[in-house]
């Protein structure tokens, strides 16, 4: 057993060896706590990312949700147009013999003729019209064919086969035009 007297008769060796306990348990608590908080930081950075993944996701989705709403049907639109080409082809080759017998009947294919184009509207599709003498543009019209026709210049619409249709803001069909080419 220690000797009492040997405590007191060194108390500073005694006071040096208990403040170096505790030097020890601070350093120990230290890295202790210095452990915890770079585990902290960590869980933090994953969190923060899987939060701006998830936020990533919804904007996608949602994007991804308008395209289907607006685009989704743009097959049964692209082939729908054929059926707006040929009950226009009808009425306009109607003469005015075939009106006078046959009149409530070319009504009846103006009326279908309205409502499709009314159900074009309400779905977004509108259609892109040119006219003879405006300019040629590429984005909206396709050229069928080019011919020099004398007073006009090159790259002038000289004829309108077909119109063409727009969805929202994409080009569903191109219009279908001649365009005059350089005069010879």
């Amino acid at each position: 057993m220690a000797d009492p007297n040997d405590f007191l008769d060194d108390p500073e060796a005694a006071e040096a060896e208990a403040y170096a306990d505790e030097m020890e348990e601070i350093d120990e608590g230290e890295l202790a706590l210095e452990e915890v908080m770079a585990e902290r930081d960590q869980y933090k950075d994953r969190f923060t990312r899987a939060l701006a993944d998830a936020e990533n996701a919804r904007k996608r989705s949602e994007k991804d949700r308008r395209e289907a709403e607006n685009y989704g049907g743009s097959k049964l639109a692209r082939d729908m147009l054929s059926v707006y080409d040929n009950m226009k082809r009808a009425l306009e080759s109607a003469t005015e013999e075939q009106r006078e017998v046959s009149g409530p009947l070319l009504e009846g294919v103006d009326l279908t003729m309205r409502e499709l184009l009314s159900v074009f509207k309400k779905h977004g599709i509108t259609p892109i019209a040119p006219e003879v003498g405006d300019r040629f543009d590429p984005k909206v019209h396709q050229a069928m064919f080019e011919a020099p026709v004398p007073a006009t210049k090159a790259g002038d619409i000289i004829q309108v086969a077909a119109e063409g249709f727009m969805l929202h803001d994409r080009l569903l069909r191109p219009a279908q035009v001649g365009v005059s080419s350089t005069p010879a």
